[in-house]
């Protein structure tokens, strides 16, 4: 929130840098050296950028805690072996999902999570559309943050024909859904049966 404050004053007298946390100081200094920018709009964004500071240093702390907190955690180090799923998001699965089994199923706890299709069935023809949204937002975000990332890095040859083959039929707003799902499925699994990931053959 602070750095699209930061980003949408900045915009307003026309100083703009490309996208991303790591782009934030770029810009605060294109806007200190721009004089075409009013010494009282430099100093406001300034209160915000100390602010930003301030967060910075603190979230490296809790960051510091959660991967002490992992490295002492059997489920959090196994769900990290998942491509997607690193050290944070094992903690955050293993801290809100203490119990696993109490899902029916690897489709019930990722419909619980919301990252499921609802289906819309008219005479007899069925049809998925958008996710529910409706579970927890936190667990879906860091599921399709991991997918984004797994997508990003998939190539022929190393990565599972199922995913080149989604990528080749799906936008990659829909294939990172798809691909967040399966790894919902995955998370449950592995939960359920305390087993580290095992990369699927290549066909």
């Amino acid at each position: 929130m602070l750095i699209n404050a930061i980003r949408g004053h900045a915009a307003e007298f026309g100083v703009t840098v490309a996208k991303g946390p790591k782009q934030v100081a770029e810009l605060l200094r294109r806007l200190a050296s721009d004089d075409g920018v009013p010494a009282l709009a430099r100093e406001m964004v300034g209160v915000l950028a100390r602010q930003l500071d301030g967060l910075d240093i603190k979230l490296t702390a809790v960051e510091k805690r959660l991967i002490a907190w992992h490295q002492q955690d059997q489920t959090s180090q196994c769900l990290a072996t998942i491509p997607g799923v690193g050290p944070i998001s094992g903690v955050s699965f293993a801290l809100k999902v203490p119990d696993p089994r109490a899902f029916r199923s690897a489709r019930h706890f990722a419909s619980w999570i919301g990252i499921t299709p609802r289906e819309d069935s008219t005479a007899g023809r069925h049809k998925l559309g958008r996710i529910s949204r409706a579970g927890d937002e936190d667990l879906r975000r860091l599921l399709v943050i991991g997918a984004t990332a797994v997508m990003r890095a998939a190539k022929p040859g190393r990565s599972s024909p199922w995913l080149l083959a989604l990528l080749a039929r799906k936008s990659k707003k829909l294939a990172a859904v798809a691909l967040a799902n399966k790894m919902a499925r995955i998370v449950w699994a592995m939960m359920v049966s305390g087993e580290t990931y095992r990369q699927p053959a290549q066909a």
